[in-house]
This record gives structure tokens, sequence and C-alpha cells, in this order.
């Protein structure tokens, strides 16, 4: 697009009017690659100008001349912040326009991984994997956080598609996990946890045992990159993470602590579906009774951290959720944790709210996983 005189956004032909040019963000089995093309009006064929190569994630921003030639990009590698450049493809040069410095030094040594693998049934999964500053894999093996955030697919090729590129800058926000990558932690953000319902199917019937699959194999990989100690790895997530969090703390063993925040645990208490289940509980209660981790609050042995903001304003993941979950953990004896966060609602947003949570969080994994007996993991009662 360009930009008129008068502030609106019109489609920006070529010279002669006989081109547009299209940008996307270059989907591909090594993660995203961001390009511009050349389409031709009249034969509606697409020519490839220039697209994003490793080791670094650049994206067109704007292009100068008509013809697509000068061309204003915004580059960013796993240790460069974002800066914009102007290249010139005729020319090939690259001039660098800012010089932006990393905002958090003590990252710039931090190294980023897209990881694939597989789940039993052959279903193609892919994680980014975290390593801390300075960390070499002759170390041996790290505790790890895992967080995740489980998604429907209708199809096993739409579940397997790579979303993200290894080579973006590591930022760090409120919410984000990767604080614990100075605090001697391997994460593994956003596995893959397809939840597949093909043809006539629905991918809620078998939502357990695909969850199941999905932490295993992420596990199993970790493991056997050599970079994850497995006994000591911990679940999290926020919302529709941490519903996941709390089921696999329920189901499986796989796991040494849980953290879960603004989750949803009793899926009667959303009675007219939730994320994409169309059913309603009338149309399908056990379904409803199964999904639902405070169902199975018997089975949590392993510690779970419960946080929520009090004014949570998301539909579905009331406050009453995670108190009425702790309730029940309290009451069958089980390692657990309530914080309830005054004035915040879905996500967490004031600097104390936020420095409260990192706190917690931080001696939660301290305690239950860096700092846990190395020997295998006990068998729970409640796993399958």
């Amino acid at each position: 697009m360009r930009q008129t005189p008068r502030g609106t956004s019109v489609l920006q032909t070529s010279s002669d009017g006989q081109a547009l040019f299209l940008t996307g963000p270059g989907g591909s089995p090594e993660g995203d690659r961001p390009f511009l093309d050349r389409l031709d009006l009249k034969s509606l064929v697409a020519t490839r100008l220039w697209q994003s190569e490793a080791p670094y994630y650049e994206e067109p921003i704007h292009a100068f001349a008509d013809d697509g030639a000068r061309l204003l990009t915004r580059r960013e590698s796993v240790a460069e912040p974002p800066n914009y450049q102007l290249r010139d493809l005729t020319q090939k040069t690259l001039q660098p326009l800012t010089h932006l410095p990393h905002p958090a030094p003590r990252l710039a040594s931090v190294r980023a991984e897209l990881v694939r693998y597989q789940r039993s049934d052959g279903v193609k999964l892919n994680a980014t994997l975290y390593l801390p500053p300075n960390y070499s894999r002759q170390a041996g093996p790290l505790p790890m956080l895992m967080w995740a955030y489980p998604q429907e697919f209708k199809s096993a090729e739409a579940a397997s598609q790579v979303t993200t590129s290894p080579h973006r800058f590591v930022r760090i926000t409120p919410m984000s996990p990767l604080f614990w990558l100075v605090r001697g932690y391997a994460i593994f953000d956003n596995p893959s946890f397809p939840i597949l319902g093909e043809g006539s199917q629905e991918a809620n019937d078998t939502y357990v045992q695909q969850l199941v699959d999905d932490a295993k194999a992420a596990v199993d990989e970790v493991v056997r990159l050599g970079v994850a100690d497995r006994n000591r790895i911990a679940i999290g997530g926020h919302s529709y993470g941490a519903f996941t969090a709390a089921n696999l703390l329920a189901h499986t063993d796989l796991f040494r602590a849980g953290i879960a925040r603004s989750g949803a645990y009793n899926r009667t208490l959303t009675p007219f579906g939730f994320q994409r289940e169309e059913r309603t509980f009338w149309d399908a209660p056990q379904l409803y009774v199964e999904m639902s981790p405070f169902t199975h609050a018997n089975k949590i042995d392993r510690p779970l951290l419960l946080i929520h903001g009090m004014e949570d304003n998301n539909s579905g993941t009331f406050p009453l959720q995670s108190e009425r979950l702790f309730q029940a953990l309290k009451g069958f004896g089980k390692p657990s944790r309530l914080v309830l966060l005054p004035h915040e609602a879905h996500g967490y947003r004031a600097r104390e709210s936020v420095m409260h949570m990192l706190w917690e969080m931080d001696q939660w994994l301290e305690k239950y996983v860096k700092n846990a007996p190395r020997g295998k993991l006990a068998h729970t009662s409640g796993a399958n």
C-alpha cells in the first residue's frame, strides 16, 4: 500500500500501472520468511523480488520505488533488536537507518532453536527452545519450564504448520516465561499441542488422550536433545494454557510441578461452549465432566500454583474457577497455592501485580523444580 496526501491508503502500483506488490509472512517448514513479490496484473504471475534469509527475520515495511527496487525493512535476529534498513535490490546494498541497542544485554547470548518432532500417531509438532545465556550442552540437562496453549485443528496437515520463526529477537514481556532463562532454566515455548477432530469427529471427543500424547512427545524430545532433566520439568500456561497445565498434572506423571494463571477448570461453569467447542453442556454432559481438571482434582499430586486476577473480565475464567479448584486440592491435602491479584483482569498490567506474579512463580519453580531431587519422578496414583 501507499499513503496519499490526504492520509488514506491505496494499492501501490508499478509506474506503468500493470503490477501490484505483495507481501506476506512467508510460512515455510523452516519458519516464517517474509517476502516481497511483484504481481503482473495481466498474467497474474507473481515474481519473487526479495525474501528474508537466516539468521535474520526481516520484514518489508515500504517499497519506495514504483518498481519495488528500494525497500524499507525491519530486521532482527535472536540477539539483535529490530532496526530499520534501506535495501537497494538492484545494487544489492543494505544501509542501516536506526541503531537501537539491546534493551536487556544479559539476554544477548540466549540461544533460540526451532525444534521439530512428532507424537506417537505421526502428527508433526514444533516448538521454540530457548537456552540460557552462555549455556553449553556439555554442562548437562537443565531444569525446564514448558509453556503451552493447545489449539484445535481439522487435519494433521494443518496442525503440523510452523507458525513462528527461530530468528525473532528474544523479547521479554510482562507475561513471558522467558524471565527464567536468567535463572538457569531452559524454556520450551509454545510447543504444538494440537487437538484434532478430523472428518465428522469433534476434536474434544479425545481431548485428554491427545493432550497427554502431545505432552509426552514434547518431554521425550527435550530429554532426547539433552537439554532438560526429565525429573525437573514444570508445565505452565495462561487461560486455556492454565486449563492444559491442570489437566496434565491430573492425567500424567510427566511434570514435577505446574503453574496455572487465569484458567477455567470446571467446564460445567461454561455450559454454552468454550474455545471451539460448540456443543453445550446439555448436548455432551460427559464431555464437560471428563475435560474438567476439577473433576480429577483427587489425581493432582504434583504441586500446582494458581494465579488469578480478581476482576477477570474474560468469559468463563471467573476467579471462582481458581478458588474452587484450590479448595478441592486443599481438601485432598494436595500441595497447592492460590494467589489472587487485586484489581486485575484476565491479563495483569500493574507493576505491583506483575512483579508479585513473577516472584510467586520464581519461588514455586525454585522450590519444586530446580531444587527437586534428581531421582526418578514417583508414579502418581492419578496418572494414566
